[in-house]
């Protein structure tokens, strides 16, 4: 059963800006010696050869700085009307679906993704959106993934495509750039120039309405067909959170 690993690496990159930054401290087998003798194990009945065990802390990182799921809380505090969900709260069924890739790799820098691209392209391939189908929208700006300017460039959705999809009964969908929307930089640059409160965070902000799940930073969804394969994303269960660090991968059958 091959499987695909569309998650990023969590470990310290010094192109990350402040708010991606991942800092994990690595500690070998021998620190764990003396911790064990100071529990009440003499050396002499350590196992043969046991040196002891080796532990990791992860002493920075934000649910948002890898490749995570962000819930309707994340959004606004409440969504329809009622109070939104926390990470804890997804359902798990929403976790584990077919999946398809909807390709807009074509998209340039801050052209946002309209619903006439996503039905044009499933109707130029042939292919047919089902309710329950976790959505990838692949950008081709994974490439990007680890550099400094990763979060200021891309393509994202429009609130419009967003709200489509939710419509067709896609709870969960993502996508391979920095984040959902536009660029975030470019969103406020260009919401300062219009003076329209409507342009900022449009597309996350549909979950103030309708319930849905996104993922952002994906990776390797160019080694993926359309179709013909299923999506697995479970979240850490972290009580509380707006999102959460996820093992993406497609699985096929």
């Amino acid at each position: 059963m091959p499987i695909v690993d569309l998650s990023k690496p969590i470990q310290y990159n010094p192109n990350d800006p402040w708010f991606m930054k991942v800092r994990v401290k690595h500690k070998p087998h021998g620190k764990a010696r003396w911790l064990i003798r100071l529990l009440g194990l003499p050396f002499k009945l350590f196992p043969k050869g046991f040196t002891g065990w080796a532990d990791d802390t992860i002493t920075k990182m934000g649910v948002h700085a890898t490749t995570h799921i962000d819930a309707p809380w994340h959004y606004a505090p409440t969504t329809n009307g009622e109070k939104a969900k926390t990470i804890d709260e997804m359902p798990l069924d929403l976790c584990y679906a077919d999946g398809l890739v909807i390709d807009m790799e074509h998209k340039a820098d801050f052209d946002p993704i309209t619903v006439e691209d996503i039905t044009g392209f499933l109707t130029q391939n042939n292919l047919e959106l089902k309710k329950g189908m976790i959505v990838l929208i692949k950008t081709g700006r994974d490439k990007f993934n680890g550099n400094k300017n990763f979060h200021k460039i891309g393509t994202g959705m429009s609130a419009e495509a967003t709200e489509w999809l939710i419509e067709q009964g896609i709870k969960v969908m993502g996508i391979d750039s920095w984040g959902w929307d536009l660029p975030l930089p470019h969103m406020i640059e260009k919401a300062k120039a219009s003076g329209n409160p409507e342009l900022f965070w449009e597309a996350h902000l549909v979950g103030k309405e309708k319930e849905y799940y996104h993922m952002e930073q994906l990776v390797n969804l160019g080694a993926l067909p359309y179709s013909g394969f299923k999506v697995a994303v479970f979240p850490l269960k972290i009580v509380g959170a707006s999102a959460a660090p996820a093992r993406v991968v497609a699985i096929f059958e």
